[in-house]
């Protein structure tokens, strides 16, 4: 492989999945039990704040519970041999993909390990749960502490950087996505517009598969180390 060539990966639920993180959409997935308008809206958050508080402070206290699998840990050696030349973009809101090593990480959906402040904006890093009465450490505000995620109706974060990556890249992989989620579900076309070749790596074959160049199916912490190895050996 070239030196220099780019790649951009973009990971979804998949990834997560073999470290034992429930996915969002499957049969019995969270919102299988859970109706996303009422914890996961900004509507929602207004209605009832104390139970967005307990949907995300239960998600953000089950974080210990996993621990990251071969296929984070890959990235992150896949990260270290190429450097900046490598951008990771995830969906995910966990914080596997770091405690398996990457170091520059893309969350265009947010993190369960920060807190954002409705009154002045500010993120910061935070492990404990939150509550109505949780004062933003910065200015002081009380009922506006929010889980530092994108909620349905949301911008998605890193939207201009996600699409510099993109319009670089020499390569682009999609690994653990539905492939029925927008904008990450439109990345692949931006790619191929661009004439950049299109790697699916999933459990099975997502619902845009049609638009990548080549794919591989199976486990992402069986894949996932294999595809890296060849990449690295190549």
């Amino acid at each position: 492989m070239p030196k220099r060539e780019n790649i951009v990966i973009l990971t979804g639920a998949g990834i997560s999945a073999d470290s034992g993180v429930s996915t969002f959409r499957d049969p019995d997935g969270v919102w299988a039990k859970y109706d996303y308008n009422e914890v996961a809206t900004p509507e929602g958050f207004a209605r009832n704040p104390a139970l967005v508080h307990s949907f995300y402070n239960a998600r953000r206290a089950g974080l210990t519970d996993v621990q990251p699998n071969a296929a984070h840990r890959a990235l992150a050696a896949l990260e270290e041999r190429l450097g900046d030349a490598l951008t990771l973009v995830t969906q995910n809101v966990d914080n596997l993909h770091e405690r398996g090593g990457s170091k520059r990480v893309i969350h265009m959906h947010g993190e369960l390990s920060k807190a954002r402040c409705g009154a002045c904006g500010v993120a910061r890093a935070w492990e404990r749960d939150l509550s109505v009465e949780t004062r933003c450490p910065d200015c002081g505000a009380d009922r506006f502490m929010r889980p530092d995620v994108v909620w349905f109706g949301e911008m998605p974060m890193f939207m201009d950087e996600i699409a510099v990556a993109i319009d670089a890249a020499d390569l682009f992989v999609s690994i653990g996505t539905s492939g029925n989620v927008y904008p990450a579900a439109g990345f692949v076309g931006e790619a191929r517009s661009r004439g950049v070749p299109c790697m699916e790596l999933n459990l099975e074959p997502s619902e845009n598969a049609w638009a990548f160049t080549d794919a591989r199916y199976g486990r992402a912490s069986e894949i996932v180390p294999a595809w890296v190895d060849a990449i690295m050996s190549s």
